[in-house]
């Protein structure tokens, strides 16, 4: 072989040798893992004074903000994640939070906070501020919140991150079974977030398949990525609970069945016939007469409220439970509700005046809260609760049947706060309707009863009847009105008309149908037979009680039915 051959096969060994320890320089790079280490500063991406929010295993999309190592969270985060019962004023800048027998109120100023058990508030001092304010973002400290609510929380720095736990349950872990690293992705390339010692406890997230040989985990500091499987040991379920324990509302209920009854008063001397109208009733124990009207937006009311009515009410057997109204059209209630200091002043009115006449209790008759206004009714639903629990004097609320349209009157909220819950079952068919129809059909009244009673405990929910009819007239034209008549003068139209009452089943009460003057009349009768079938549905129902509207326009007779099932 001449020295040139012996050149060219050098050269070509030493080509492939060349090529040998490429391809193997790029296969070891390839399935050698990287080394390069993500600060958790550039995973995170907060500025210094931000806090990344952990909720339980996930990345909140919100920030928080540290201020001298105290955690605060955004309201809207806590009312909607952790305690809605957290109230925050827009208006007057307060927050109110309010429990069983306190009402506890901060101002976004210091850290000086107030106590309200009856109407007296006394002044403390937090360790902290409470509340920061940023523009119109409104900040609590996480602390303070969780005096209050079901959460634990863990905050680390460096950057600042807080894991909150708080939807209790079982949970996927693992351990780590060799030193491995926790990646930023799911790939050996991946940059390293932290290095796992041997036994390191894992989240162990299930809502994403294994990739590559990882998968997704989350350690104690709240720093989710991936690591290898082979790496870690068997999956196995843990229990995460809470420690805290919520007070108890009580509610003031009574042993016996309510049998209420509501007194229109026009003045303040109804209680010169009262006795004559409860001597026409049987069974009745508590009478709501409708003494107080809301009476402007600044809170105050007006009032028929009369200590001789009370005396000879209570000498007849009877608890008062007196009803305030929002019937004033001059006065939007959302405007009086969601200012923290006239909710104050309309609660401290009616529980001074229920002090004063040594009234049982308060009846909330507000029957026209807008949506936008329902948080701030239910707020002051909270406040006027503890007012009353606090001085022992019963508080029931007056409740439309459940209808997608009422829904912001929040009874299963209402449920927690008041003693009673009072359903009108009735006005079914109403002055202003388009069709007639009876006041309270069968069918209304057992939808009303078993559509509270998804909501409302039945010890706590008093079904309300009607002793009043409607007569309605037809025209030739397609108009249609009605007047409302008591019990006495509805069957009178039968008599004077000439007409044979019919037992209409759909309904569950006597229709009739005559023609005068060109139209047609008709009425669905409310009276002893249709009053036995909604007493028949609300005993099967074993609620607490009935109510009925109004004193005086019974008649003697539907109180020998009543008191068969009440």
């Amino acid at each position: 072989m001449d020295k040139k051959a012996k050149i060219a096969i050098v050269g070509t060994i030493v080509a492939i040798l060349i090529l040998i320890i490429g391809v193997g320089i790029v296969v070891v790079k390839k399935f050698t893992p990287s080394d390069e280490v993500m600060p958790l500063t550039e995973y995170y991406q907060i500025k210094d004074s931000e806090l990344m929010i952990i909720l339980q295993d996930k990345i909140y999309d919100k920030s928080g903000i540290v201020a001298d190592g105290i955690v605060y969270i955004d309201y809207d985060t806590i009312k909607n994640e952790f305690n809605n019962r957290f109230y925050w004023d827009r208006n007057e800048n307060i927050l109110t939070y309010t429990t069983p027998t306190e009402i506890i109120q901060v101002e976004p100023v210091g850290s000086k906070y107030s106590i309200t058990k009856s109407m007296i508030k006394t002044e403390s001092v937090s360790e902290y501020p409470i509340i920061k304010l940023d523009g119109d973002d409104v900040y609590v400290a996480l602390d303070f919140v969780q005096k209050y609510s079901d959460i634990k929380y863990r905050f680390y720095t460096d950057p600042n991150r807080v894991i909150i736990d708080y939807r209790w349950g079982d949970y996927l872990f693992t351990e780590v079974s060799k030193a491995t690293q926790l990646r930023f992705e799911p790939n050996i390339k991946s940059p390293i977030l932290l290095q796992l010692p041997v036994s390191e406890e894992l989240m162990y997230f299930t809502d994403e398949a294994p990739q590559n040989g990882f998968v997704k985990v989350m350690n104690e500091e709240g720093v989710i990525g991936y690591v290898r499987e082979k790496h870690i040991k068997a999956s196995y379920h843990k229990s995460i609970q809470g420690t805290y324990e919520a007070p108890e509302y009580t509610a003031q209920l009574r042993s016996d069945k309510i049998n209420l009854v509501f007194h229109h008063i026009f003045n303040p001397n109804a209680a010169d016939k009262l006795e004559e109208l409860i001597s026409q009733t049987k069974g009745v124990n508590v009478v709501s007469p409708t003494w107080f009207s809301v009476n402007d937006k600044s809170g105050t009311m007006s009032s028929l409220a009369s200590q001789e009515y009370v005396d000879k009410a209570k000498a007849l057997g009877l608890e008062v439970w007196a009803l305030i109204d929002d019937f004033n059209s001059e006065v939007d209630m959302y405007d009086l509700l969601s200012y923290t200091s006239r909710r104050e002043n309309l609660s401290n009115a009616l529980i001074e005046v229920a002090i004063q006449y040594k009234i049982n209790g308060i009846n909330i008759d507000f029957e026209n809260i807008s949506t936008k206004a329902g948080e701030h009714y239910i707020q002051f639903l909270r406040e006027l609760s503890v007012k009353c629990r606090n001085n022992g004097i019963v508080l029931s609320v007056d409740n439309y049947i459940p209808a997608p349209y009422n829904k912001h009157y929040d009874r299963s909220e209402q449920a927690v706060l008041v003693d009673y819950i009072i359903v009108m079952a009735y006005d079914e068919h109403y002055a202003g309707s388009e069709v007639a129809g009876p006041v309270a059909s069968i069918g209304f009244v057992k939808d009303a009863i078993r559509n509270t009673l998804e909501e409302v405990p039945k010890e706590k929910t008093i079904i309300a009847i009607p002793f009043y009819s409607r007569l309605w007239k037809e025209t030739s034209e397609g108009d249609i009105t009605s007047e409302s008549l008591s019990m006495t003068p509805s069957k009178q139209v039968f008599t004077d008309n000439g007409i044979e009452p019919e037992w209409d089943e759909a309904s569950g009460s006597y229709y009739g149908e005559f023609e005068k003057d060109g139209a047609i009349y008709k009425i669905w009768l409310e009276d002893e037979r249709s009053i036995e079938e909604k007493m028949k549905a609300i005993y099967d129902a074993d609620v607490a009680g009935i109510g009925a509207w109004k004193l005086g326009l019974d008649r003697e007779e539907v109180w020998n039915v009543i008191i068969r099932y009440n």
